[in-house]
């Protein structure tokens, strides 16, 4: 144990608390049992330290371990931290549970055993609290953090403090909006870049660098996170590689399931389980007709990638139009449930309908539309019919 509380010293020291993102403040740390959950880099680790350096002193009353430490291959997380709770121990955060067997049963005992503890834990995108053997689902209150939005990405470029809004905002008064913002920051000056490397916040790390390090988190993914949560042979994931790989130079398209199975060597059962498991894993958004739901394993009307960021790194042919609505999905979709549209491109919050288009964009798809709405990319102030794409960045 030593051992594992003077790396937690280590990582405390090191630490940096200058940009620290809004999610933290999303958190009711009043909780006594938080579980946040997000793809691999969107920040859960860097999230965890932050808090603590920012509420805790390094003592005895706190500790913050990984459990994909070393320590844990001959030492249970329950004996540990019962050790920690018997020496004063009063607030615990445990990184990567989906690293651990049993992970749930054993956070469980400690909880129901260890009143005055508060714990928080982090685990992949694909950990699914309600198919937990132990019944976490009562107990914990459980958060989905998202990678950077791009007011985000600016503030920490800019070290300026911008507004979120909220989706009736924009859509209401785009230009006000639009002009407050734009007498702060040039959004579009950042905007590019955002859309290569600025979604996971590693990118602070090395630019340079990013994309090799996106393509092992990717890799990490297919090979580690998904044939572990889904009892996937090891083997099997050069599937879930070609699959990935055929999709990303597609995208988005409706897809002709049978095709993908020909071109993949995957049946079409093991297919539809194999996208909803890279949907999990946030590495792909389906996008269903609002009748079938989001829960659907049968056919997706259109298949994205994720987040832009992803494209830059998969695609071949990222073309600009196919960004421009990754981005708007991606940004969306972390607040809103957000389907394909019969008559334009997206349904949002079972009300709202977009469609997107570059600054040439004309109005005559939507102008006789109740609550349809042009978004246009290459501008920066809204008009009384187009909203700016870039704003949607601006919704957490």
């Amino acid at each position: 144990m030593e051992q594992l509380v003077s790396q937690f010293y280590e990582k405390y020291a090191l630490v940096q608390t200058q940009q620290v993102r809004g999610f933290m403040h999303t958190i009711d740390w009043d909780n006594r049992f938080i579980g946040i959950k997000g793809s691999r880099g969107v920040g859960k680790t860097t999230l965890l330290l932050q808090y603590i350096r920012l509420h805790f002193e390094p003592n005895k009353s706190v500790l913050y371990v990984s459990l994909d430490h070393l320590y844990f291959l001959e030492n249970t997380l329950y004996d540990l931290v019962s050790d920690f709770y018997k020496k004063g121990g009063l607030f615990i955060a445990i990184d990567e549970v989906h690293k651990y067997p049993n992970w749930a049963i054993e956070i469980k005992n400690i909880y129901d055993d260890m009143p005055r503890l508060k714990l928080v834990f982090t685990g992949s995108s694909l950990l699914h609290i309600q198919q937990a053997k132990a019944d976490l689902s009562r107990r914990v209150v459980v958060y989905n953090m998202p990678g950077l939005s791009l007011r985000e990405y600016i503030q920490f470029e800019t070290q300026l403090n911008l507004e979120s809004y909220t989706l009736k905002a924009i859509i209401e008064n785009p230009i006000a909006i639009s002009m407050a913002i734009t007498q702060k920051v040039k959004p579009l000056h950042y905007f590019d870049d955002y859309l290569k490397f600025g979604y996971y916040p590693f990118y602070l790390e090395n630019k340079k660098s990013f994309h090799q390090k996106l393509s092992e988190v990717i890799l990490t993914v297919l090979e580690v996170d998904i044939p572990q949560y889904a009892s996937i042979p090891a083997s099997h994931a050069i599937l879930l590689k070609k699959l990935l790989a055929v999709i990303s130079n597609s995208v988005p398209f409706k897809p002709n399931m049978n095709s993908i199975s020909e071109r993949t060597g995957i049946s079409l059962n093991t297919m539809k389980n194999y996208l909803k498991l890279l949907n999990d894993a946030q590495l792909l958004e389906l996008l269903y007709v609002e009748e079938k739901g989001i829960n659907s394993l049968g056919k997706p009307e259109k298949i994205f990638l994720n987040n832009p960021n992803l494209m830059h790194n998969l695609s071949m042919d990222a073309n600009k139009g196919t960004i421009r609505e990754t981005f708007f999905l991606n940004q969306l979709q972390y607040q809103h449930l957000v389907f394909a549209s019969s008559t334009v491109d997206f349904m949002v919050a079972g009300k709202y309908e977009f469609e997107l288009g570059g600054k040439s964009k004309k109005q005559k798809q939507t102008k006789r539309l109740q609550d349809t709405y042009v978004v246009k990319d290459d501008i920066v102030i809204g008009t009384d019919f187009a909203i700016p794409l870039w704003l949607f960045g601006f919704l957490y």
